[in-house]
Protein backbone atom coordinates (compact mmCIF):
# COMPACT_ATOMS: atom_id res chain seq x y z
CA UNK A 1 0.00 0.00 0.00
CA UNK A 2 1.00 3.65 -0.30
CA UNK A 3 1.07 5.42 3.07
CA UNK A 4 1.10 9.13 3.93
CA UNK A 5 3.12 9.29 7.15
CA UNK A 6 3.07 12.48 9.25
CA UNK A 7 5.54 12.62 12.14
CA UNK A 8 7.33 15.47 13.92
CA UNK A 9 10.69 13.69 14.31
CA UNK A 10 12.57 11.91 11.55
CA UNK A 11 16.29 11.42 10.84
CA UNK A 12 18.46 13.33 11.16
CA UNK A 13 16.13 15.28 13.47
CA UNK A 14 15.75 12.74 16.27
CA UNK A 15 15.45 13.88 19.88
CA UNK A 16 13.48 11.05 21.47
CA UNK A 17 11.59 7.79 21.21
CA UNK A 18 9.18 9.04 18.54
CA UNK A 19 12.05 9.64 16.13
CA UNK A 20 13.54 6.21 16.83
CA UNK A 21 10.12 4.69 16.15
CA UNK A 22 9.59 6.64 12.92
CA UNK A 23 12.99 5.73 11.50
CA UNK A 24 12.67 2.01 12.21
CA UNK A 25 9.00 1.47 11.37
CA UNK A 26 9.27 3.30 8.04
CA UNK A 27 12.23 1.13 6.99
CA UNK A 28 10.37 -2.05 7.94
CA UNK A 29 7.26 -0.95 6.05
CA UNK A 30 9.39 -0.27 2.97
CA UNK A 31 11.05 -3.69 3.30
CA UNK A 32 7.57 -5.23 3.35
CA UNK A 33 6.90 -3.74 -0.09
CA UNK A 34 4.93 -0.63 0.87
CA UNK A 35 5.53 2.92 -0.38
CA UNK A 36 5.82 5.72 2.19
CA UNK A 37 5.84 9.49 1.93
CA UNK A 38 6.98 10.99 5.24
CA UNK A 39 6.20 14.59 6.18
CA UNK A 40 8.36 15.90 8.99
CA UNK A 41 10.06 18.99 10.45
CA UNK A 42 12.74 21.07 8.81
CA UNK A 43 15.25 22.95 10.96
CA UNK A 44 15.99 25.24 8.04
CA UNK A 45 19.13 23.38 7.00
CA UNK A 46 17.71 20.18 5.51
CA UNK A 47 16.50 19.33 2.00
CA UNK A 48 12.81 19.91 1.47
CA UNK A 49 12.54 16.57 -0.30
CA UNK A 50 14.81 13.54 -0.62
CA UNK A 51 14.69 9.76 -0.67
CA UNK A 52 16.29 8.05 2.34
CA UNK A 53 16.56 4.25 2.17
CA UNK A 54 13.52 4.12 -0.09
CA UNK A 55 11.43 6.53 2.00
CA UNK A 56 10.14 9.69 0.28
CA UNK A 57 10.95 12.31 2.94
CA UNK A 58 9.30 15.75 2.74
CA UNK A 59 10.31 18.66 5.00
CA UNK A 60 8.44 21.93 4.32
CA UNK A 61 10.46 25.06 5.02
CA UNK A 62 8.84 27.05 7.84
CA UNK A 63 8.42 30.75 8.52
CA UNK A 64 7.93 32.41 11.91
CA UNK A 65 4.39 33.65 12.39
CA UNK A 66 4.50 33.80 16.19
CA UNK A 67 4.16 37.59 16.07
CA UNK A 68 0.65 37.33 14.61
CA UNK A 69 -0.56 34.28 16.55
CA UNK A 70 -1.54 36.39 19.60
CA UNK A 71 -4.11 38.14 17.41
CA UNK A 72 -6.36 35.10 17.32
CA UNK A 73 -5.09 32.35 19.61
CA UNK A 74 -6.81 31.11 22.76
CA UNK A 75 -5.96 32.27 26.26
CA UNK A 76 -4.51 28.81 26.86
CA UNK A 77 -1.90 29.33 24.14
CA UNK A 78 -1.03 32.81 25.39
CA UNK A 79 0.22 31.12 28.56
CA UNK A 80 2.87 29.35 26.47
CA UNK A 81 4.82 32.63 26.38
CA UNK A 82 8.16 31.80 24.72
CA UNK A 83 6.75 28.39 23.79
CA UNK A 84 4.47 30.15 21.34
CA UNK A 85 7.23 29.90 18.72
CA UNK A 86 7.08 26.12 19.14
CA UNK A 87 3.32 26.10 18.55
CA UNK A 88 3.89 28.30 15.50
CA UNK A 89 6.30 25.70 14.09
CA UNK A 90 3.85 22.89 14.76
CA UNK A 91 0.99 24.76 13.10
CA UNK A 92 2.95 25.89 10.03
CA UNK A 93 4.51 22.44 9.58
CA UNK A 94 1.07 20.82 9.62
CA UNK A 95 -0.55 23.29 7.24
CA UNK A 96 2.30 23.23 4.72
CA UNK A 97 2.56 19.42 4.91
CA UNK A 98 -1.16 18.92 4.29
CA UNK A 99 -1.09 21.45 1.45
CA UNK A 100 1.89 19.80 -0.24
CA UNK A 101 0.41 16.34 0.23
CA UNK A 102 -2.91 17.27 -1.41
CA UNK A 103 -1.83 19.75 -4.08
CA UNK A 104 1.59 18.45 -5.10
CA UNK A 105 1.80 14.73 -4.42
CA UNK A 106 -1.79 13.85 -5.26
CA UNK A 107 -3.16 16.49 -7.65
CA UNK A 108 0.09 17.35 -9.47
CA UNK A 109 2.18 14.17 -9.31
CA UNK A 110 -0.74 11.74 -9.38
CA UNK A 111 0.13 9.71 -6.28
CA UNK A 112 -2.68 7.46 -5.09
CA UNK A 113 -2.56 6.89 -1.34
CA UNK A 114 -4.36 4.08 0.44
CA UNK A 115 -4.14 5.53 3.95
CA UNK A 116 -2.69 8.37 6.01
CA UNK A 117 -1.33 8.19 9.54
CA UNK A 118 -0.44 10.96 12.00
CA UNK A 119 1.67 10.49 15.11
CA UNK A 120 0.73 12.37 18.30
CA UNK A 121 -0.81 15.84 18.41
CA UNK A 122 2.27 17.31 16.71
CA UNK A 123 1.08 15.96 13.34
CA UNK A 124 -2.63 15.56 14.04
CA UNK A 125 -3.70 18.81 12.37
CA UNK A 126 -2.35 17.61 9.00
CA UNK A 127 -4.28 14.38 9.40
CA UNK A 128 -7.47 16.25 10.20
CA UNK A 129 -7.10 18.56 7.20
CA UNK A 130 -6.36 15.75 4.73
CA UNK A 131 -9.19 13.60 6.08
CA UNK A 132 -11.63 16.46 5.51
CA UNK A 133 -10.22 17.30 2.06
CA UNK A 134 -9.86 13.80 0.60
CA UNK A 135 -11.73 11.39 2.87
CA UNK A 136 -8.79 8.97 2.92
CA UNK A 137 -8.71 6.34 5.68
CA UNK A 138 -6.99 8.00 8.64
CA UNK A 139 -5.17 6.33 11.53
CA UNK A 140 -4.12 8.37 14.56
CA UNK A 141 -1.18 7.00 16.57
CA UNK A 142 -1.10 7.82 20.29
CA UNK A 143 2.52 7.51 21.48
CA UNK A 144 1.68 9.61 24.55
CA UNK A 145 -1.02 12.00 25.75
CA UNK A 146 -1.11 15.57 26.99
CA UNK A 147 -2.65 14.54 30.32
CA UNK A 148 0.23 12.09 30.75
CA UNK A 149 2.92 14.54 29.67
CA UNK A 150 1.93 16.98 32.43
CA UNK A 151 3.71 14.58 34.80
CA UNK A 152 6.89 15.83 33.15
CA UNK A 153 6.69 19.04 35.14
CA UNK A 154 4.45 21.07 32.84
CA UNK A 155 0.79 22.00 32.88
CA UNK A 156 -1.59 20.28 30.51
CA UNK A 157 -2.70 22.42 27.58
CA UNK A 158 -6.40 22.55 26.77
CA UNK A 159 -5.51 23.29 23.15
CA UNK A 160 -3.31 20.22 22.79
CA UNK A 161 -5.91 18.01 24.48
CA UNK A 162 -8.55 19.38 22.09
CA UNK A 163 -6.33 18.53 19.11
CA UNK A 164 -5.81 15.00 20.44
CA UNK A 165 -9.54 14.56 21.01
CA UNK A 166 -10.43 15.93 17.57
CA UNK A 167 -7.93 13.61 15.87
CA UNK A 168 -9.18 10.60 17.85
CA UNK A 169 -12.78 11.38 16.89
CA UNK A 170 -12.01 11.94 13.20
CA UNK A 171 -9.72 8.92 12.87
CA UNK A 172 -11.05 5.70 11.38
CA UNK A 173 -8.75 3.81 13.71
CA UNK A 174 -6.30 4.41 16.54
CA UNK A 175 -3.02 2.64 17.29
CA UNK A 176 -1.24 2.95 20.62
CA UNK A 177 1.95 1.46 22.00
CA UNK A 178 0.91 -0.61 25.04
CA UNK A 179 -2.08 -2.09 26.82
CA UNK A 180 -1.73 0.31 29.78
CA UNK A 181 -1.99 3.14 27.23
CA UNK A 182 -5.05 1.55 25.67
CA UNK A 183 -6.69 1.37 29.10
CA UNK A 184 -5.81 5.01 29.76
CA UNK A 185 -7.26 6.20 26.46
CA UNK A 186 -10.52 4.39 27.15
CA UNK A 187 -10.59 5.83 30.67
CA UNK A 188 -10.35 9.30 29.13
CA UNK A 189 -13.28 8.75 26.80
CA UNK A 190 -11.60 7.57 23.59
CA UNK A 191 -13.81 5.12 21.70
CA UNK A 192 -12.65 1.65 22.74
CA UNK A 193 -13.66 -0.06 19.49
CA UNK A 194 -11.24 2.11 17.52
CA UNK A 195 -8.11 1.31 19.54
CA UNK A 196 -5.53 -1.32 18.63
CA UNK A 197 -2.17 -2.00 20.32
CA UNK A 198 1.06 -2.45 18.37
CA UNK A 199 4.11 -2.74 20.61
CA UNK A 200 7.28 -0.86 19.72
CA UNK A 201 10.38 -2.87 18.94
CA UNK A 202 14.15 -2.96 18.79
CA UNK A 203 16.68 -4.24 16.27
CA UNK A 204 17.95 -7.53 17.67
CA UNK A 205 20.67 -7.51 15.00
CA UNK A 206 22.15 -4.24 16.26
CA UNK A 207 21.39 -4.87 19.92
CA UNK A 208 23.16 -8.20 20.13
CA UNK A 209 25.51 -9.07 23.01
CA UNK A 210 27.38 -11.48 20.75
CA UNK A 211 28.58 -8.56 18.60
CA UNK A 212 30.25 -6.69 21.46
CA UNK A 213 33.85 -5.52 21.37
CA UNK A 214 35.00 -6.40 24.88
CA UNK A 215 38.11 -4.25 24.65
CA UNK A 216 35.85 -1.26 23.91
CA UNK A 217 33.67 -2.20 26.89
CA UNK A 218 36.66 -2.35 29.19
CA UNK A 219 37.84 1.01 27.88
CA UNK A 220 34.39 2.51 28.56
CA UNK A 221 34.30 1.14 32.11
CA UNK A 222 37.82 2.38 32.76
CA UNK A 223 36.77 5.82 31.55
CA UNK A 224 34.16 5.95 34.32
CA UNK A 225 36.58 4.53 36.89
CA UNK A 226 34.70 1.22 37.04
CA UNK A 227 36.88 -1.84 37.68
CA UNK A 228 36.13 -5.43 36.74
CA UNK A 229 35.13 -6.09 40.36
CA UNK A 230 32.64 -3.20 40.41
CA UNK A 231 28.99 -3.51 39.45
CA UNK A 232 27.80 -0.98 36.85
CA UNK A 233 24.21 0.22 36.95
CA UNK A 234 23.02 2.15 33.90
CA UNK A 235 20.30 4.76 33.39
CA UNK A 236 19.62 5.97 29.84
CA UNK A 237 17.05 8.65 29.07
CA UNK A 238 15.95 12.26 29.16
CA UNK A 239 16.78 13.93 32.46
CA UNK A 240 13.25 15.10 33.19
CA UNK A 241 10.97 14.54 36.21
CA UNK A 242 8.85 11.88 34.52
CA UNK A 243 11.84 9.57 34.06
CA UNK A 244 12.32 9.17 37.83
CA UNK A 245 16.01 10.03 37.68
CA UNK A 246 15.98 12.15 40.86
CA UNK A 247 14.45 9.28 42.83
CA UNK A 248 17.07 6.92 41.39
CA UNK A 249 19.90 9.15 42.63
CA UNK A 250 18.18 9.39 46.03
CA UNK A 251 18.06 5.57 46.14
CA UNK A 252 21.81 5.24 45.69
CA UNK A 253 22.95 5.82 49.32
CA UNK A 254 20.83 2.83 50.37
CA UNK A 255 22.26 0.72 47.55
CA UNK A 256 25.84 1.83 48.23
CA UNK A 257 25.55 1.11 51.96
CA UNK A 258 25.00 -2.57 51.11
CA UNK A 259 27.01 -2.72 47.90
CA UNK A 260 29.88 -0.21 47.96
CA UNK A 261 31.19 -1.73 44.73
CA UNK A 262 28.25 -0.25 42.79
CA UNK A 263 28.69 2.54 40.25
CA UNK A 264 25.70 4.27 38.63
CA UNK A 265 26.23 5.77 35.16
CA UNK A 266 23.65 8.37 34.10
CA UNK A 267 23.52 8.77 30.32
CA UNK A 268 21.32 11.52 28.94
CA UNK A 269 20.47 15.20 28.80
CA UNK A 270 17.69 17.37 30.18
CA UNK A 271 16.64 20.18 32.46
CA UNK A 272 17.53 18.25 35.63
CA UNK A 273 21.28 18.17 34.98
CA UNK A 274 22.12 20.79 37.64
CA UNK A 275 19.65 19.23 40.08
CA UNK A 276 21.36 15.87 39.66
CA UNK A 277 24.83 17.32 40.20
CA UNK A 278 23.69 19.18 43.32
CA UNK A 279 22.02 16.05 44.69
CA UNK A 280 25.12 13.91 44.07
CA UNK A 281 27.23 16.46 45.93
CA UNK A 282 24.77 16.83 48.82
CA UNK A 283 24.48 13.05 49.29
CA UNK A 284 28.26 12.60 49.10
CA UNK A 285 28.07 9.89 46.43
CA UNK A 286 30.28 11.39 43.70
CA UNK A 287 32.58 8.35 43.80
CA UNK A 288 29.67 6.07 42.96
CA UNK A 289 27.49 8.13 40.59
CA UNK A 290 28.93 9.10 37.21
CA UNK A 291 26.79 11.49 35.13
CA UNK A 292 27.48 11.77 31.41
CA UNK A 293 25.25 14.54 30.07
CA UNK A 294 25.08 13.71 26.36
CA UNK A 295 22.44 12.68 23.85
CA UNK A 296 23.93 9.26 23.21
CA UNK A 297 24.10 7.83 19.70
CA UNK A 298 22.85 4.32 19.07
CA UNK A 299 26.41 3.01 19.02
CA UNK A 300 27.12 4.65 22.38
CA UNK A 301 23.95 3.22 23.90
CA UNK A 302 24.78 -0.28 22.72
CA UNK A 303 28.27 -0.07 24.20
CA UNK A 304 26.91 1.20 27.53
CA UNK A 305 24.33 -1.59 27.70
CA UNK A 306 27.08 -4.08 27.00
CA UNK A 307 29.22 -2.62 29.77
CA UNK A 308 26.57 -2.55 32.50
CA UNK A 309 25.40 -5.26 34.88
CA UNK A 310 21.90 -3.88 35.50
CA UNK A 311 19.80 -1.29 33.66
CA UNK A 312 17.38 0.86 35.67
CA UNK A 313 14.49 2.94 34.26
CA UNK A 314 12.27 4.14 37.16
CA UNK A 315 9.81 6.15 35.06
CA UNK A 316 6.67 7.68 36.52
CA UNK A 317 4.93 7.69 33.12
CA UNK A 318 6.16 5.60 30.19
CA UNK A 319 3.69 4.77 27.41
CA UNK A 320 6.16 2.36 25.77
CA UNK A 321 9.80 2.52 26.85
CA UNK A 322 12.16 1.44 24.09
CA UNK A 323 15.17 1.75 26.43
CA UNK A 324 14.05 -1.30 28.40
CA UNK A 325 13.76 -3.28 25.17
CA UNK A 326 17.26 -2.18 24.18
CA UNK A 327 18.66 -3.35 27.52
CA UNK A 328 16.76 -6.64 27.39
CA UNK A 329 17.96 -7.28 23.83
CA UNK A 330 21.48 -6.90 25.23
CA UNK A 331 20.63 -9.64 27.77
CA UNK A 332 20.61 -7.30 30.79
CA UNK A 333 18.26 -7.61 33.78
CA UNK A 334 16.16 -4.48 34.26
CA UNK A 335 14.51 -2.57 37.08
CA UNK A 336 11.58 -0.54 35.73
CA UNK A 337 8.98 1.86 37.03
CA UNK A 338 5.69 0.00 36.60
CA UNK A 339 3.19 2.08 38.57
CA UNK A 340 0.54 4.00 36.63
CA UNK A 341 0.69 4.25 32.84
CA UNK A 342 3.71 2.10 32.04
CA UNK A 343 4.41 0.13 28.89
CA UNK A 344 7.19 -1.51 30.89
CA UNK A 345 4.44 -3.70 32.37
CA UNK A 346 3.91 -5.24 28.93
CA UNK A 347 7.62 -5.77 28.37
CA UNK A 348 9.11 -6.88 31.68
CA UNK A 349 7.93 -10.02 33.46
CA UNK A 350 8.45 -9.41 37.21
CA UNK A 351 8.12 -12.91 38.67
CA UNK A 352 7.90 -16.62 37.96
CA UNK A 353 9.90 -18.89 35.68
CA UNK A 354 9.87 -16.31 32.86
CA UNK A 355 11.04 -13.36 34.99
CA UNK A 356 13.09 -10.79 33.06
CA UNK A 357 13.38 -8.02 35.66
CA UNK A 358 11.77 -6.22 38.58
CA UNK A 359 8.84 -3.80 38.76
CA UNK A 360 9.14 -0.88 41.20
CA UNK A 361 7.32 2.32 42.07
CA UNK A 362 9.39 5.01 40.35
CA UNK A 363 8.12 7.66 42.75
CA UNK A 364 9.59 5.80 45.76
CA UNK A 365 13.37 5.83 46.14
CA UNK A 366 13.24 3.06 48.77
CA UNK A 367 11.41 0.81 46.34
CA UNK A 368 13.95 1.56 43.60
CA UNK A 369 16.78 0.69 46.01
CA UNK A 370 15.01 -2.57 46.91
CA UNK A 371 14.74 -3.53 43.24
CA UNK A 372 18.42 -2.84 42.53
CA UNK A 373 19.59 -4.64 45.67
CA UNK A 374 17.43 -7.65 44.84
CA UNK A 375 19.36 -8.15 41.60
CA UNK A 376 22.77 -7.36 43.11
CA UNK A 377 22.25 -9.96 45.83
CA UNK A 378 21.26 -12.67 43.34
CA UNK A 379 23.77 -12.30 40.47
CA UNK A 380 23.10 -15.71 38.92
CA UNK A 381 19.34 -15.13 38.96
CA UNK A 382 19.88 -11.66 37.51
CA UNK A 383 22.01 -13.07 34.70
CA UNK A 384 19.29 -15.61 33.89
CA UNK A 385 16.69 -12.80 33.81
CA UNK A 386 18.80 -10.97 31.26
CA UNK A 387 19.08 -14.05 29.07
CA UNK A 388 15.31 -14.59 29.24
CA UNK A 389 14.84 -10.91 28.40
CA UNK A 390 16.76 -11.36 25.17
CA UNK A 391 14.53 -14.31 24.24
CA UNK A 392 11.39 -12.32 25.04
CA UNK A 393 12.46 -9.42 22.84
CA UNK A 394 13.26 -11.78 19.96
CA UNK A 395 9.82 -13.31 20.30
CA UNK A 396 7.60 -10.26 20.78
CA UNK A 397 9.40 -6.93 20.40
CA UNK A 398 11.12 -6.63 17.03
CA UNK A 399 10.49 -3.89 14.47
CA UNK A 400 9.31 -6.38 11.86
CA UNK A 401 6.63 -7.54 14.29
CA UNK A 402 5.65 -3.92 14.93
CA UNK A 403 5.40 -3.31 11.19
CA UNK A 404 3.35 -6.48 10.62
CA UNK A 405 0.93 -5.50 13.39
CA UNK A 406 0.65 -1.97 11.97
CA UNK A 407 -0.04 -3.14 8.42
CA UNK A 408 -2.65 -5.61 9.69
CA UNK A 409 -4.46 -2.73 11.40
CA UNK A 410 -4.16 -0.50 8.32
CA UNK A 411 -5.58 -3.23 6.09
CA UNK A 412 -8.46 -3.79 8.50
CA UNK A 413 -9.29 -0.09 8.52
CA UNK A 414 -9.02 0.29 4.74
CA UNK A 415 -11.42 -2.64 4.40
CA UNK A 416 -13.90 -1.10 6.84
CA UNK A 417 -13.75 2.24 5.00
CA UNK A 418 -14.68 0.53 1.72
CA UNK A 419 -17.82 -1.04 3.18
Amino acid sequence: MRIGFFVWEYPPGISGELGIYAENISRELIDMGNDISVFTMNNGELKTREVIRGVDVNRPMLIDGSNILPLFITEDLRKWDTGLKFFNDVLIYNVLSATKFVNELIKKEGYEFDIICAHDWLSAIAGLMIKKELGLPFVFHFHSTEWGRKLDGGSDSETVMYIEEAAANAADGIITVSYPMQEDLIRHGIEAEKIRVCWNGVSTELYDPNRLDYSAIQELRNGYGISTEDKMILFVGRLTPVKGIVNLVKAMPTVISRHPEVKLVILGRGELEKTILDLISRLGIADNVKPNFIFASEEERILHYGACDIAVFPSLYEPSGIVALEAMAMAKPVVVGARGISGFRDQVIPSGHDQTGIHVDGSNSADIAWGINSLLENPEAAKAMGERGRVRVERYFTWDRTAKCTIDVYEEIIGECKV
